[in-house]
């Protein structure tokens, strides 16, 4: 089966990383897996996104219409990808960053006030892994330890020391939803 998860947000707002965070993670789990990243010439408060896709057979294509999951970081991705997520998956809103509910009753939309946990555990910087945490609490394609795994082979090296707070994030995002 294959699953395609969709990011977004501004640049800045980890959302490369945490395309990479995925993809590492599926491959953990012994996936095929593509990872695309896109982003404006700005980087830092430019549109930013990036595409992953996890499949236990081989991957025709990086490319994706209509995801089965997007995490969307700020207004202007909730209101370009609400519409793409297929019928039946998952939409998580960093709920800080926007200013309407999603509409559509055909998907699980998962509302995660991400930038706020962040702060909570010192830095804003982790909402977008607690918002993956988010998304792993409810998709089943998705594995707690994998990502932990997963976080673990992104961080480059003069940013191990992240590891502990990435995965405490990446617990508050799952943790918030039971």
């Amino acid at each position: 089966m294959q699953n395609e998860t969709i990011i977004a947000g501004f640049g800045g707002q980890g959302v490369l990383f945490t395309g990479k965070v995925l993809a590492y993670a599926g491959l953990e789990d012994g996936q095929e897996v593509t990872w695309l990243p896109s982003y404006g010439p700005e980087m830092r408060g430019g549109t930013a996104n990036c595409t992953v896709v996890i499949s236990n057979e081989e991957i025709g294509s990086a490319q994706v219409m209509n995801p089965r999951a997007a995490i969307v970081m700020n207004q202007p991705s909730l209101d370009k990808y609400e519409g793409l997520v297929t019928p039946g998956g998952y939409l998580v809103v960093n709920a800080t960053m926007v200013n309407r509910k999603a509409s559509r009753a055909d998907i699980t939309v998962i509302e995660i006030p991400g930038t706020e946990l962040a702060e909570e555990l010192g830095d804003k910087r982790l909402a977008n892994i607690v918002m993956l945490g988010g998304l792993a609490a409810k998709a089943d394609y998705l594995n707690l330890k994998s990502i932990e795994k997963g976080i673990e082979k992104s961080l480059s090296k003069d940013k191990k020391n992240l590891l502990g707070l990435n995965i405490k994030a990446l617990q508050k995002g799952a943790a918030y939803l039971k």
